[in-house]
């Protein structure tokens, strides 16, 4: 399948900065300017359709990730979702995070001065983690499922297998590097709530986030404020008690509706054939990286592997690979790429070519 032709990449370009700004369709682009000429028109309607927009949005995503409509919540970024979560929850619980996790994930754990102990990232995360919970009596775990900087992708049926043996276990995880990469089953997922922004692997710009939460952890989240009266006011009058915490004032229909937009191409591609595309590319990529010793130590041995790399160049020429076109960033110890549907292994060959020249 020829993704690229979707988008408007220069021959000049190899785009492999997903992990800090995914690419948005040529469609999206289009979809926003009709959108925005709509909203300035005095004579449309465009402006009081928000409410039951953002709906439509929710529904559709609920229909992709298997989770209803009343389990979604739309938020600015992931950020200010998981403040919102985590501000909710009871008090006198003690969580495990992972050590060098994303900061809106690890920080306000630590900032709000929570009983917590750091989990070491390593080859063997999983067990770490399962002798973390088994010995530490841990009440909630925190984790990203694609790790920002190494690329480090915990095994989602792990996740499962965890929820399984321990089912009073809050699991919350950020998908923010993760979702719009392969399907996700939020009801099956082992998760109680996952949520993420949608401006990298989701192709839908900044302004948007989301947050699935599961009915179990709905019930116990903002206990005493679930325990009064809902809302009277006629404009609040279909919001539930969360609703007014995660969804408390008004959200961009530009934003969310590019969200919407990076939700029907995934319907209309299928989530598991962007799936298979990307299992061959990175099968590809890995392994030309692993004969030249490109690939980390705790990243080589694992059969669970993300569209995050993390490759073992010099970050100091960061400069130079951008001068060759080479859009990345520079992360931890080395060069932080991403392999997204836009990308083709004639993007890894270019890539390897910039390097191989750098280095003579």
């Amino acid at each position: 399948m020829d993704y690229k032709s979707y988008f408007d990449i220069p021959d000049n370009i190899t785009y492999l900065n997903t992990p800090g700004n995914g690419l948005m369709p040529r469609a999206h682009h289009a979809w926003r300017r009709v959108w925005e000429m709509e909203f300035f028109d005095v004579t449309g309607d465009i402006r009081d359709q928000q409410p039951a927009f953002i709906a439509q949005v929710k529904r559709e995503f609920g229909a992709l990730f298997n989770c209803s409509t009343e389990q979604v919540y739309l938020t600015p970024n992931f950020s200010f979702a998981m403040y919102t979560l985590l501000d909710g929850l009871p008090s006198g619980l003690k969580y495990a995070i992972l050590e060098e996790d994303y900061p809106s994930l690890n920080f306000p754990v630590i900032s709000r001065q929570l009983d917590y102990v750091k989990i070491k990232v390593g080859h063997q995360v999983e067990e770490h983690i399962q002798y973390t919970i088994r010995n530490q009596h841990i009440d909630v775990l925190l984790l990203s499922v694609v790790q920002y900087i190494n690329g480090l992708m915990i095994d989602l049926n792990f996740i499962k297998k965890l929820k399984a043996e321990f089912p009073d276990l809050i699991i919350i995880g950020d998908a923010t590097q993760y979702l719009g990469t392969e399907p996700l089953n939020f009801k099956d997922s082992g998760f109680d709530a996952i949520g993420g922004s949608g401006y990298k692997w989701m192709m839908a710009g900044f302004g948007n986030g989301y947050m699935m939460v599961s009915d179990q952890l709905q019930a116990i989240l903002y206990q005493k404020a679930q325990a009064g009266p809902r809302p009277h006011e006629a404009m609040w009058s279909s919001k539930s008690i969360l609703d007014t915490f995660f969804e408390p004032g008004h959200q961009d229909t530009l934003s969310h509706g590019t969200l919407l937009r990076s939700l029907n191409f995934m319907q209309t591609h299928g989530l598991d054939h962007i799936q298979t595309y990307l299992i061959e590319l990175r099968a590809y990529a890995y392994g030309q990286f692993d004969e030249r010793g490109w690939l980390l130590p705790e990243i080589r041995g694992r059969n669970v592997r993300s569209s995050l790399v993390n490759l073992q160049i010099d970050p100091k020429n960061y400069d130079l690979l951008l001068a060759n076109g080479i859009k990345c960033f520079p992360r931890g110890t080395g060069i932080r790429i991403g392999l997204h549907v836009y990308n083709t292994q004639q993007d890894v060959d270019k890539l390897i070519e910039v390097i191989e020249k750098i280095n003579r």
